[in-house]
């Protein structure tokens, strides 16, 4: 299957991830969809790595080194974000937000039951993923 195959069958499972949610009482909005090559590098840092890159280029470019300051991502190189293989997705019930990887578990099984990878199995509950080349 091609990277654009899978990215249109992923458009289509998130589709169905978003009514399942809705059907058993949950909402949500989305978080991290597409991260660019570039995000996933400033991410990869960490915060110690940002802060140095800051300190080189806020002279130059204070609002680029503000925003990259203010970064609080976290990340792989090479994640499924870059691909357009993965998203992140916010979960509420009744108007609260549920930010633990248990209040994700009912669409994590349910995202498996499709055919998803779901970032539950390595702490990150609310990443839903289609596997690409081995990566989850």
């Amino acid at each position: 299957m091609t990277l654009g195959e899978k990215q249109r069958k992923f458009t289509r499972m998130i589709a169905d991830l978003i009514i399942f949610a809705y059907d058993h009482g949950y909402e949500l909005t989305f978080g991290e969809s597409y991260r660019s090559d570039e995000q996933a590098e400033i991410n990869a840092m960490g915060a110690n790595g940002r802060r140095a890159l800051c300190s080189l280029i806020e002279r130059m470019f204070p609002l680029l080194a503000m925003k990259i300051s203010n970064n609080t991502g976290s990340g792989i190189r090479g994640s499924l974000h870059e691909s357009k293989l993965a998203i992140d997705l916010n979960l509420f019930r009744d108007g609260k937000y549920l930010a633990q990887t248990h209040d994700h578990e009912p669409l994590g099984l349910y995202w498996e039951s499709i055919g998803g990878a779901w970032g539950g199995r390595f702490n990150d509950g609310n990443h839903y993923s289609l596997e690409h080349n081995g990566v989850k």
